[in-house]
């Protein structure tokens, strides 16, 4: 009877989190509706379902809805959860309650490298104006160089968090430094550049997703599904690692390749994001967190259900940012900052007091 009792307790507890993960892909199916409806031009969801269904047609919602809606909708909805769940990995791998792309300085070096790229080696083309800020015309070049400068970092952050004195502000404070580094060489870029590319690189530099198209969404699509199908078949080496490694080495966890394939799977999300949409923090800091209070730290509802948190974040937060101050439109980095900020104020104060 007892044995009966708590295999029904455990399918109840399985069973709320699957719900409140359902839930969560619910809400993204209408926050996806509701992103292609507002705007400039308001478009009722009955004409968006008629779009979907019927087709690609030639009067001007339906250009507004393929050419413009839809691909920053999805553009929000891929990026966000590539974020979250390379968020996710990285607080579990280092063990490490404040670690993101953002804050351990990945965003900024990726940024640095897409600078590069864009600059440099002419992948992409500047303009003065926010149609034509950054035109990114080889997204392979610009993500290689982006990959490379990411991938620095994660070897340096790596090598710190072997330290035995690592701890996760030790961690943080590294984190600022490499963000400081790669700033300062963004700076200097800046420096030596004419006017309008100075000018496009400081636009260009405001994470947003609407500078996206059908091609960009495409390879983030990829490489962000890629990476959640490896960061999901590796739910129990997550598990195991966050009991302690030499707990996980009992267990028969490859500690170190895990680490290693995590931030580096970590890294490809954090450059494709950044090369294609510029710098956008703390999602992925915030919604593992989020996940965390309502599921718990079971990886195997913890990354899908941070991968539909991200996902939501910054659906909803590239919502608000066109609709706020209309018919100006903020950049969604702004807004996912503003809540960061104080998100990641609160771990840090919480940690103090443990």
């Amino acid at each position: 009877m007892d044995t009966e009792t708590s295999s029904g307790q455990y399918r109840a507890y399985v069973a709320r989190k699957i719900a409140l993960i359902l839930f969560g892909v619910a809400f993204t199916v209408i926050m996806f509706f509701v992103s292609v409806s507002v705007g400039a031009v308001s478009i009722p969801i009955p004409d968006i379902l008629g779009t979907l269904l019927g087709g690609q047609g030639t009067g001007l919602f339906e250009r507004i809805i393929w050419n413009i809606r839809i691909p920053q909708a999805l553009t929000a909805i891929v990026a966000g959860a590539g974020l979250a769940i390379a968020g996710v990995a990285m607080q579990s791998i280092l063990r490490n309650p404040l670690a993101s792309p953002f804050t351990l300085g990945l965003s900024n070096a990726a940024a640095f490298g897409a600078a590069i790229g864009i600059l440099l080696f002419g992948a992409g083309t500047t303009g003065s104006s926010i149609a034509d800020a950054v035109v990114v015309n080889n997204p392979y070049l610009t993500t290689l160089c982006a990959f490379i400068f990411s991938m620095l970092t994660t070897v340096i952050i790596l090598l710190i968090a072997r330290m035995r004195s690592a701890t996760p502000e030790t961690m943080v404070l590294a984190g600022v430094a490499i963000s400081s580094l790669f700033s300062a060489g963004l700076m200097a870029i800046q420096y030596f550049v004419d006017d309008t590319k100075l000018a496009s690189i400081v636009f260009w530099q405001f994470g947003d997703v609407s500078r996206s198209s059908w091609t960009e969404l495409g390879i983030m699509a990829v490489v962000v599904a890629a990476a959640f199908g490896y960061i999901l078949f590796k739910r129990w080496d997550y598990n195991a690692i966050d009991a302690g490694d030499e707990t996980a080495r009992g267990l028969g966890v490859n500690v170190e390749r895990t680490r290693l394939v995590g931030m580096i799977a970590a890294s490809v999300i954090s450059a494709v994001v950044v090369a294609f949409l510029g710098v956008i923090g703390f999602v992925g800091l915030v919604c593992p967190h989020i996940v965390r209070r309502l599921i718990g730290d079971d990886h195997r509802f913890l990354i899908p259900g941070s991968f539909v948190c991200g996902a939501v974040l910054l659906l909803v937060s590239d919502t608000v940012a066109r609709t706020i101050i209309a018919p100006h439109v903020l950049p969604v980095a702004v807004l996912t900052a503003f809540l960061g900020a104080p998100v990641f104020l609160y771990l840090i104060i919480r940690g103090r007091r443990m």
